[in-house]
This record gives structure tokens, sequence and C-alpha cells, in this order.
């Protein structure tokens, strides 16, 4: 009677709900109890305390916030909801992203004293204005576009899932404010922490899905069209071939060692060492398990269901797990959600504090009161902004796209302070303004020829070189200063620690 009545329970809409709001406060819970008894400098209110977790996490820590940092509905949703194998490219290519990162840029973050990744920027060009140019467009992006686009595809997957026609933001708005009461009471520490014990939950049931997804099909992917099964993208693919040796080795580049982000997770460890650890985990996460759970049930998504977008991997999920189940892994995935949509709002939340408020409004003598003030500003545009997104086909290639306008051009400011000296930062500011019109042009004007066949990706890699040229020439021309090609030596600087 009493197995009859739990069984009841969990396969109804309330009892799966209940189960789920259960496993999130027991990750709540968990995540107190580590941040509280784990040793760590004391919150004093600082850059270092509150955006970095003063510099006290371990390997694994790391590497669970890096990855669901990453990992997030966008992902499972969006790239499942291209429905081909195709997809499975950025997550592999992301691993020699995580080799630049773990290799190239955490010994020069870590050496060079930098609480956010702009802070590397005014160091090397010796100017505050490309840094300011720089944080605002990340500023920009993540409050446009990324924060209400990862609620928006979180709740696009929780409501296919439960088969509800309830509006976005009633899944939207909760995951919206528990992310900001992460940020707010625990900072960066907690965010790190609770994004570990969500991506262990994530990774395991992400993984039976595909088991289980690839069992009701009988392991049998006849019948879905050749194209959708090829990892040899056409040129009319979302992932044209030849764009994996141009366009996305940049793109990666860009993503996982310059973005806000994704490179503060790697500065919160004491040492270099322990930092390069919890990146290479990462990237063995990446590699192994992440481009199967983003691929696999969207392509059994199509055989099952024909072409039904983003609300694939929601419908496979309903499908395949046993509606006890349901519950918990809605809360996973709302974890995930959580994690990310927090990870993003602390890294803006550094942005703003560091690099705007500091410089051009007064200094700040407790960055917890005003994290707290930023956060909750945030929160409320994040979940207005969730409507903005229903009406996109694929949520992953409009991401990408969007991505092209401000990375290419960001990347060229990196790219020119890392490997030349004798570079004002005025001819960096006018390379990234050079870059976002140049990129924004591609994209709206007719291209003439051969040019209009280009996919974004390859339009990604003019941007990024066309970008670089204008730095350079506009240094040399225009400021009278002559650029000095170091090479990958002059990456550290001789006075680093």
């Amino acid at each position: 009677m009493g197995e009859n009545m739990m069984g009841e329970l969990a396969g109804s809409l309330g009892g799966q709900l209940l189960i789920g709001a259960a496993i999130l406060l027991f990750i709540a819970f968990i995540t107190f109890r580590t941040t509280t008894k784990a040793a760590h400098p004391a919150h004093d209110g600082s850059a270092r305390d509150v955006y970095l977790a003063g510099g006290g996490l371990k390997w694994l820590f790391v590497a669970g916030s890096i990855t669901l940092t990453n990992l997030s509905t966008e992902q499972l949703v969006g790239m499942n909801g291209n429905q081909m194998l195709l997809l499975a490219w950025w997550e592999l290519a992301g691993f020699c992203g995580l080799m630049f990162l773990a290799w190239v840029m955490v010994p020069v973050y870590y050496r060079t004293g930098c609480t956010t990744v702009t802070e590397l920027l005014e160091k090397r060009y010796g100017g505050g204005s490309i840094r300011t140019l720089i944080s605002a467009l990340f500023l920009i992006g993540a409050v446009l576009i990324y924060m209400p686009a990862a609620l928006y595809s979180g709740a696009l997957f929780l409501k296919s899932m439960f088969a509800v026609d309830w509006p976005l933001w009633y899944f939207a708005a909760p995951m919206a404010v528990v992310a900001a009461l992460y940020t707010i009471l625990g900072g960066l520490r907690a965010v790190a922490v609770m994004d570990t014990y969500s991506g262990i939950g994530v990774l395991s049931i992400a993984m039976l899905v595909v088991f289980l997804s690839l069992n009701a099909i009988g392991w049998d992917f006849s019948g879905v069209p050749a194209e959708r099964l090829s990892m040899v993208g056409a040129k009319d693919s979302p992932i044209p071939f030849h764009t994996l040796f141009t366009g996305m080795v940049f793109i990666q580049i860009f993503y996982w060692s310059t973005n806000q982000p994704i490179t503060q997770k790697a500065m919160t460890a004491p040492t270099v060492r322990e930092a390069q650890k919890g990146v290479l985990a990462a990237a063995a996460v990446r590699i192994l398990i992440v481009p199967l759970i983003v691929v696999v049930p969207g392509v059994v998504g199509y055989k099952l269901f024909g072409d039904v977008d983003d609300a694939a991997y929601g419908r496979v999920v309903f499908e395949v797990l046993p509606h006890w189940m349901t519950g918990a892994f809605a809360a996973m995935m709302a974890g995930a959600v959580i994690a990310h949509t927090a990870a993003i709002l602390n890294g803006t939340v550094a942005l703003y504090a560091v690099d705007f408020h500091t410089k051009f409004i007064a200094p700040v003598k407790d960055h917890w009161r005003l994290s707290a003030t930023v956060s909750a500003v945030l929160t409320v545009t994040s979940i207005l902004l969730v409507p903005v997104f229903e009406n996109a086909k694929s949520i992953i290639n409009l991401l990408q796209q969007l991505n092209g306008l401000t990375s290419m051009p960001i990347l060229s400011a990196f790219i020119v302070a890392l490997l030349f000296r004798g570079v004002k930062a005025g001819s960096a500011v006018a390379g990234v303004v050079f870059g976002v019109l140049f990129y924004g042009t591609l994209n709206v004007v007719p291209l003439p020829g051969w040019l209009a066949s280009l996919h974004y990706i390859d339009l990604m890699v003019m941007t990024l070189f066309a970008s670089i040229l204008f730095s350079l020439a506009v240094n040399r021309l225009v400021l009278g200063q002559r650029a000095t090609f170091v090479g990958w030596k002059g990456m550290i600087p001789k006075e680093a620690k």
C-alpha cells in the first residue's frame, strides 16, 4: 500500500515537483556544509573573496565549476535540438581550448595577479580604455544574451519534459532567484561547490538518458538521414568540415581562455599547478562524456518524433526515463541552469564592480553588499528578457552567431597583447570597434559572388584577422608606434612572480 502511494506520488506532476525541490534543497545543504567546513580565508568583502573564492578552491571544485559553467540546458537542449551527431564537434574541439587555458593562459593570469581577464589587457597595453571597452562588451553580452538565454533554454526543457502549457517564466523566475541567492550569499565559493555537486548528478543522469534512449530504438539508427549521422559537415551544415581547422580553433580559445565566467573559475585555486589540475580534469570530462550527452538523445528523438528542434531533448527524457525519476532529473537540470546562471552572474558582477564601479563611481568597501545589489538588478532583467528567445529555431546556433559579433574582436585584443609589444591601448580599441562593425556588416549586407556562400564561422575568422591587422595599422600609421613581435616567449612577463 505504502509503495503504491509513493509510486503514484512520484508519477504525478506535483510529486515530481516535490522530489525535484527536495533534491535542490539537499544540494543547497551539502553546499553550505562544504563551504562552511572548508579551510579558506575569512569573508573580508574583498574582490578576491567574493569573485575568486579567496583563491582557496581545490582542483575538484575548479573542474566541477568549469564543467557546469559551460554545460547547461543551452548545450543539452540546443545541441540535441539540431538532432545530428555533427554538433559534437563543439564539445570535442573544446578540449583544445581547455588545453590552451591550462598551459598558456592560467600561468599568465596567475603571474600577473588578475581578478578579471580584462585586467590583463590593461597591464599589457598600459592603458585602461581597452579594459573598459572589453568589459562593456562582456557585460552587454551577459545581460542581453547569455543569462536570459540560459534561463530560456532551461525553462523550455522543463516545460517540454513535464508536457505542461505554462508560461516559460513560471520555470525561469524561480531558477533565476535561486541562482541570485547563491551568488549573493556565498559568492563564487558557493557557486563552484554547488556546480560540482550538481554536475555529478547531471552527468550521471544524462549518461543514463543516453543509454535508455539508445535502448528505446534497439541501438538501431536506420531511417535517420545520413547527414544527421555524419561527423563530416557539408558546406550548408551547422559546422562545415573545413571550419574545424580554422574558425573553430579560435572560437574555442576565446571561449575557454578569455571569457570571464570560465576563466574566473580557473583563477580560484591557490596555485597554478592546482588550477591546471582542475582544468585538465574538466578537459577529460569534456572529451569523454559531454559529446555523447549533447547529441545522441537528439538523434534518437529524430527517429522517435521527427524534426522537433529544441523540444527534442525534453521529449526524449519524458519518453525514456521512468516516471519516478522525472522529478530527480528535472532537479538536476534545474540545478545545472541555476549553476550556469549563477556563474555568469558572479562573473558579470565582478566585471562591473572591479572595472566600472571602482573606476568610475567609488572604491568598493564591501563587495558582498555591491554584489547583492547588482545581482538583484541583473536577475530581474534576465527574467524579463526570456520571452525574446522564444522564436529561436535553434538556441545554440543563434547563440554562436550572436557570439561572433564580439568574440573575435575581443580575441584580437588578447592576441595582440600577448604576441606584440609597443602597441597602444587606443590601437586595440580601434581594432575591437572595427571588428564589431566588420562582422556586423558581413552579416547584414549581401555579399557578392563566392563570399555569399561563406559560413558564419568563416566570417568569424575573417573578422579576427581583420581586427588584428587594423589594430596594428592604427598603431603604426595613426599613433606612430612600432609594434614588436615577441611571440610565445613574451607572453609571461619577466617581473612575474
